[in-house]
């Protein structure tokens, strides 16, 4: 009996142990990385698809509301930011502020001093009056712990007339401004404050959006002010909307030198915003509340476990990658101020341009259940709204880039078999992109340009964007067309596999750096189009050659108005992931498209930092050189990633171009709206794959080492795996991949190429 009970103590004692050391996932997140260069993450503490998103702001123009730059001083920390994004910032809402100097002041900013940082987590010191500031956060609230200096006046400011993106000049016809609609406050109790601000615009250029909130604090303050527009009235509790600037002075005694508030904020109303406070920190214990959001993610991270023998900046860059994936879409279940329904509910896919391609496919294989919620939120937001998101946020449809990639996400459920998604209305959906113009100015939601798509074959160059344009409503509709064969459409079926072919029709046989073909700019009438209008002066109209090179924009013509959005022709001509082996034909066959993807490589014409690229490099796998593929990828992983501040090599772009380095780490990489994953050479000798049916998937790179980085060959379940190519439920039904790493390259994945649409049977 005492032996059993030993040995049951051992049991105990090693599994807490092992719990202990896998507890401790999230100490590999560092909120930080491509917080500086051209990352715009987001810094502050966030639950997994949080809604409130409290941080520092010190830079109106930043995405982010934070700038690294310590000559720019705080003005505020706000409860709502998106992670990553480039172009106009948006949100930046409620923002709140302690300070010790002139009380009877509404600018009030601060230096920063020492910052701490971790998941969950932000402190700064405010240097001006030696205030600490620190901030955690649950989904719906955040939680302030202020600690003034002894014996220091103690106030706190909160600013309804603060937001990011607001234009030195008040402008209503900026084009990517948040511009300010109106605010409330009211002064409810001696410890409460509510209120609400309304603002519009920003990157999406959506409507109006109202964030409400209510601030409760752990003890009472003594005096108050409120104000509008700068006009400040001491004891006056209420400020009504009459379309000014709002905001309150709350003065505090110095019984105590700290203080602690919590916001909840919601879309519906104070009130709602009261709720979310009670039901998710009911308490005043700010580590508790830290813990429970470091437990939130910890569930999530223990989904992937790595080799313990990774290196630390490995790891960091792995799960700093899941991390800043998750940060976006925010869950608003409940939270919708346009209509009631219990289902969920997302906002700031922002954008689904982005995001598709890895981002979605790294959720869908970590925890699938979110993936099928977010997907149920786009068919709710089809139904209520007309059409499906594309970069929605603020509640609001506003901004398109190229294709109604909503279709993408829905074709990459239903063929990873996610259950739980109507796609008898899913297909629906994706027909009114495919079928009904949006009109107006084509920006905010479905297909611009969809008439000469569908009456052409191709968008021409009546409408900006024709380029990507066409490459992606091509993708598109292969994407609808999977859906429609999968539940027995046939007539939408044939329509739209045949309409995957459009992108030829843009497709001209021009050399180019030693390669021929590329998509190329054709007008209405059927012509190629050579040159395009750059300038008009002294009465003479200048124009410029149009080659695979030429970058129109921003030099002749507007950002969104080129014939390609952020790329050239050389990137985006490689972007049919449908048809990967017609495209290799086209180009002059597989040597001369190995030619093709050197030169885009080694003649700098590849943009690491750009979506549209996210595929390319796992390009040789369809000519039966994986191992390029891996010889690619590590270079453009060692040269352009790592775990410093400045460690994303562009705009996170909500998670995109984290979710494209986690996946590579471990060796995987999807190609989106289609059911398998590319095999390369992983960075871990093991990655455990915990899935949420119970059901383990290991990956293990035998003999794997800095010189041996090649695959000789593979296992599956003990049995020879010759193909560079890996089906989702391979991984969903669990079992084990053996990778047998060498020094030098092998004929593994040279005979069974991955799927192509003109490999198929139809």
């Amino acid at each position: 009996m005492k032996q059993n009970q030993i040995k049951l103590g051992l049991l105990i004692f090693t599994l807490c142990f092992a719990f202990v050391a896998q507890a401790q996932l999230h100490q590999f997140v560092d909120p930080l990385i491509g917080s500086e260069g051209l990352g715009n993450v987001f810094i502050g503490p966030s639950c997994p698809y949080g809604m409130v998103k409290p941080g520092p702001d010190n830079d109106v123009s930043s995405n982010s509301g934070y700038s690294s730059d310590p000559a720019k001083p705080i003005y505020g920390f706000s409860q709502v930011h998106v992670s990553g994004t480039g172009g106009g910032p948006k949100y930046g809402n409620v923002s709140v502020m302690p300070f010790s100097g002139d009380l009877e002041a509404i600018d009030q900013e601060s230096v920063k001093g020492e910052e701490q940082v971790k998941l969950g987590y932000y402190s700064v010191m405010l240097q001006n009056w030696g205030i600490q500031t620190e901030i955690t956060t649950s989904d719906r609230a955040a939680f302030y712990h202020f600690s003034y200096q002894p014996g220091n006046k103690q106030a706190v400011k909160i600013d309804l007339g603060k937001f990011l993106g607001e234009p030195n000049i008040p402008n209503p016809d900026a084009r990517e401004a948040q511009q300010f609609v109106g605010s409330e406050i009211e002064i409810i109790s001696e410890t409460e404050v509510r209120g609400y601000t309304r603002i519009r615009g920003g990157w999406n250029n959506g409507s109006a959006y109202t964030v409400y909130f209510t601030a409760v604090f752990d003890r009472p303050f003594k005096q108050f002010s409120t104000w509008k527009n700068d006009q400040i009235e001491a004891g006056r509790k209420v400020r009504i909307d009459d379309g000014g600037k709002t905001g309150a002075l709350l003065y505090f005694d110095s019984s105590s030198d700290d203080l602690q508030l919590k916001i909840g904020i919601s879309f519906v109303s104070s009130l709602k915003a009261h709720e979310n406070i009670n039901a998710e920190i009911p308490h005043w214990n700010f580590q508790q509340a830290l813990t429970e959001t470091q437990e939130k993610w910890e569930r999530i991270l223990q989904r992937v476990e790595v080799d313990q023998d990774a290196s630390s900046e490995l790891k960091t860059m792995f799960y700093t990658g899941l991390y800043h994936t998750m940060l976006m879409p925010v869950d608003r279940t409940g939270e919708n101020p346009k209509w009631e329904n219990n289902s969920p509910y997302y906002d700031d896919f922002y954008a689904i341009w982005d995001t598709y391609r890895s981002s979605s496919p790294l959720i869908t294989l970590l925890t699938p259940s979110r993936q099928i919620a977010i997907v149920n939120a786009m068919l709710q937001i089809y139904k209520r709204d007309g059409y499906l998101p594309e970069a929605r946020s603020g509640n609001c449809n506003g901004r398109t880039q190229g294709g109604s990639n909503a279709e993408v996400v829905i074709a990459d459920a239903f063929v990873k078999g996610l259950d739980g998604i109507n796609y008898k209305l899913a297909l629906e959906a994706m027909l009114k992109d495919a079928t009904v113009p949006p009109g107006g100015n084509e920006e905010k939601e479905g297909r611009g340009g969809l008439t000469d798509y569908n009456r052409l074959g191709y968008v021409s160059t009546d409408f900006v964007r024709a380029g990507n344009r066409t490459l992606e409503y091509a993708y598109d509709d292969y994407c609808l067309a999977t859906v429609a064969r999968g539940i027995k459409r046939k007539g939408e079926y044939w329509r739209f596999i045949k309409q995957s072919d459009n992108w030829q029709n843009l497709w001209r046989d021009i050399d180019d750096h030693g390669s021929n073909g590329f998509i190329m700019p054709k007008d209405a009438h059927g012509n190629w189009v050579d040159s395009i209008q750059c300038d008009a002066s002294n009465g003479r109209i200048t124009y410029i050659p149009y080659t695979p090179v030429a970058q129109d924009w921003p030099i002749c013509v507007c950002w969104w108005c080129g014939f390609f959005y952020e790329a050239s022709s050389w990137e985006y001509s490689l972007s049919v992931p449908h048809d990967v082996a017609t495209l290799v034909e086209k180009s002059g066959g597989k040597k001369a498209f190995r030619k093709r993807l050197d030169t885009l490589y080694d003649k700098g014409l590849y943009n690491v930092a750009n979506e549209p690229s996210f595929l390319s490099p796992n390009l040789y796998h369809w000519i039966g050189r994986p191992e390029l593929s891996s010889e690619r990828i590590h270079q453009i992983i060692d040269e352009n990633y790592n775990s410093s501040h400045s460690g994303i090599p562009g705009n996170d772009d909500s998670g995109a171009m984290s979710s494209w380095l986690a996946f590579h780490l471990i060796g995987l990489y999807p190609n989106a709206g289609q059911s398998y994953y590319l095999i390369n050479a992983p960075y871990f000798e093991k990655t455990v794959i915990h899935q949420e049916n119970g059901k383990d998937f290991v990956i293990l790179a035998k003999n794997r080492s800095p010189k041996n980085k090649y695959i000789q060959s593979a296992e599956l379940n003990g049995k020879d795996f010759p193909k560079a190519w890996l089906e989702h439920q391979n991984i969903v039904m669990g079992g084990t991949l053996i990778l047998e790493m060498g020094p030098a390259p092998s004929k593994w994945g040279a005979e069974l190429l991955p799927p192509s649409k003109s490999d198929q049977e139809l």
